[in-house]
């Protein structure tokens, strides 16, 4: 079993096709076939399962090497980074992953601060949903993630960071405005923006009415609360939110947040990583910057 062998097993497991791996190692679709057929030659049994022309599946004894193949790749960074370190250098690789609002409204000055402090460092950002980016973390593939301290997974470790509330998002002149602390009976009699159903905060929702004997329309399913406020502002329906306490509330939209704490418990937005994982200098100094120290432990 040859290193490259490991590495193009990895990239046609994870792309599902023999072609993508190819293009992303700088190889032919032809070397990439050769590497898995000698894999599977040296193991004694098929790696995955050739489904029609362009389908791969990966049989059991595939899925047992892909968990190898990640461990093995995950080490072999892991080792690169240690050596940096040891050296004092300011390189490495670092992957972060958050929803779309707090990647556009919480972290962009604390990333503008980080690449000035270490331009050197290859930084990955990615916009998922709460669900993926714990899935991204719990595998391996990214450092942080910043997600709701409700929705941790608790085999994984996680860093209080804001403090965030649950508003209900409704147009300016709405009749739920006027009153002081609307309930669940009064906010059902309008059409609802809700997340897609396959979330969980969506399903608490639904439960929560459902609990009460409520039943609301829901008009729209949006999982991006930048776009449920455009269509709140439209007057197409009303919309819960979570909201970070110190985040002033916006100007641009015709939007009232009507406080909802005293139908929902506080949150936090946490930084979630991995346990067991090492953190390297310039790594911890992502969490430094994050949460605004000063003194930074290079």
């Amino acid at each position: 079993m040859e290193w490259q062998q490991i590495i193009g097993f990895y990239q046609t497991a994870k792309l599902g096709s023999f072609t993508k791996a190819a293009r992303v190692t700088f190889r032919t679709q032809s070397a990439i076939s050769q590497q898995i057929k000698n894999l599977e030659e040296e193991f004694g049994c098929r790696l995955f399962e050739r489904i029609g022309k362009r389908n791969l599946r990966l049989t059991s004894a595939g899925k047992r090497f892909l968990k190898f193949s990640e461990t093995v790749l995950e080490d072999f960074d892991s080792l690169i980074e240690e050596f940096d370190d040891l050296e004092n250098s300011k390189k490495g690789h670092l992957k972060i992953a958050a929803p779309f609002t707090t990647l556009f409204h919480l972290i962009p000055s604390a990333v503008k601060r980080y690449t000035e402090l270490f331009p050197d460092v290859e930084l990955t950002i990615r916009d998922r949903s709460q669900q993926d980016i714990l899935e991204l973390v719990k595998n391996g593939e990214v450092d942080f993630g910043l997600v709701l301290e409700s929705n941790i997974f608790k085999d994984l470790l996680a860093f209080r960071w804001k403090k965030v509330h649950t508003v209900l998002m409704t147009p300016v002149n709405h009749p739920l405005t006027k009153i002081k602390r609307a309930t669940l009976k009064q906010i059902g009699k309008y059409p609802l923006i809700l997340p897609p159903a396959n979330l969980r905060y969506r399903s608490e929702l639904e439960d929560r009415f459902q609990t009460q004997g409520i039943d609301c329309r829901i008009i729209m399913e949006s999982s991006n609360v930048e776009l449920s406020a455009l269509y709140v502002e439209m007057g197409l329906g009303v919309s819960f939110a979570t909201v970070a306490t110190d985040l002033p509330e916006s100007t641009q939209r015709k939007l009232r947040f009507l406080s909802m704490e005293h139908l929902f418990k506080p949150d936090y937005i946490a930084v979630v990583m991995k346990k067991g994982r090492t953190l390297f200098s310039f790594k911890r100094a992502f969490i430094s910057v994050l949460f605004g120290e000063t003194a930074l432990s290079h």
